[in-house]
């Protein structure tokens, strides 16, 4: 799925989401990796001090845990990278 159509997926609300698509998604909107802890994948932007966590349950992201990456994307006004 590409990168729009994944946020269009993430901005219905969708509880469905897969950790892949949610980690790409994040990855889209230029964070990377910084550590994994157990479930926790913690990701950070170069020009941000606000992390992301995102954590896998039965194979989809926690939906609380989207909604947290969608508001940074939406307070920082990040857009998608380029495909």
């Amino acid at each position: 799925m590409n990168k729009r159509k994944l946020l269009a997926k993430a901005l219905t609300g969708s509880k469905n989401l897969r950790f892949a698509e949610a980690v790409r998604l994040a990855e889209a909107f230029g964070f990377q990796l910084s550590r994994v802890k157990g479930s926790h994948h913690v990701f950070a932007h170069r020009t941000l001090r606000e992390l992301v966590n995102l954590q896998e349950v039965g194979g989809k992201a926690k939906p609380y845990q989207v909604r947290q990456l969608l508001d940074l994307v939406e307070r920082y006004n990040l857009r998608l990278e380029s495909e």
